[in-house]
């Protein structure tokens, strides 16, 4: 007769030790806009710098011929033979300019966009304009036998501010994926039936004359 009390006690005794199950979504959320913001906050900025080349046909060539030759030094913009030229405008090595340059080209138009990204702005710009300049040059070289030219369209110009993700953006991201984790936690949790949570029955004593019929 002991044992009834004690085991009334339990299910709310687990109940209060045990967080609630939506804490796994407000502690998700939480820990990934932590992490986000952490991120954005002591990661460097990032900046980003275009220029344009446009490619010229000469009175021997056709414009879809430039547009052609356009898709080819967007292609080349990025090999060693021109990076080798632009590191000396650039100041930087050409291991800086492959990581840190990329081109690209549209089929409608005879234009070579040169992109550049580096954490300080002035650097950003300085090898885009390299890029550019040492493209244009090896299409001067070739423009005998191409017939097509390359001209500076536009120069890069000194961004204003960051393209990469400022610390508020990465800290949302971080607290929207830490939430759809703890959202996917509580999907995946095993559920508890209603048998493990029912107080146990209380032992029945026989009485008295329940005991003489069972004897008899």
């Amino acid at each position: 007769m002991t044992d009834t009390p004690t085991r009334r006690r339990r299910p709310s005794l687990d109940r209060v030790r045990k967080p609630p199950a939506w804490s796994a979504l407000v502690a998700g959320t939480f820990l990934g806009g932590l992490l986000g913001g952490a991120y954005g906050l002591f990661t460097p900025p990032v900046y980003t710098a275009t220029s344009y080349v446009v490619a010229v046909p000469t009175d021997e060539a056709t414009p879809d011929a430039a547009r052609g030759f356009a898709q080819a030094y967007g292609r080349v913009a990025t090999q060693l033979a021109v990076l080798g030229d632009a590191q000396v405008w650039a100041g930087v090595p050409v291991r800086t300019l492959r990581d840190s340059v990329r081109t690209a080209t549209s089929p409608d138009a005879p234009m070579v966009a040169v992109t550049a990204t580096s954490a300080r702005p002035g650097v950003a710009v300085d090898m885009a304009n390299a890029v550019s300049r040492a493209l244009t040059r090896h299409a001067e070289d070739t423009k005998g036998s191409t017939r097509v030219r390359l001209v500076q369209f536009s120069r890069a110009v000194q961004p204003g501010r960051p393209s990469s993700a400022s610390s508020k953006v990465t800290a949302l991201v971080g607290a929207s994926a830490g939430g759809l984790l703890g959202g996917l936690v509580l999907l995946v949790r095993p559920r508890r039936t209603g048998r493990g949570t029912d107080p146990a029955p209380a032992a029945s004593v026989p009485g008295p004359a329940a005991a003489a019929d069972a004897q008899r």
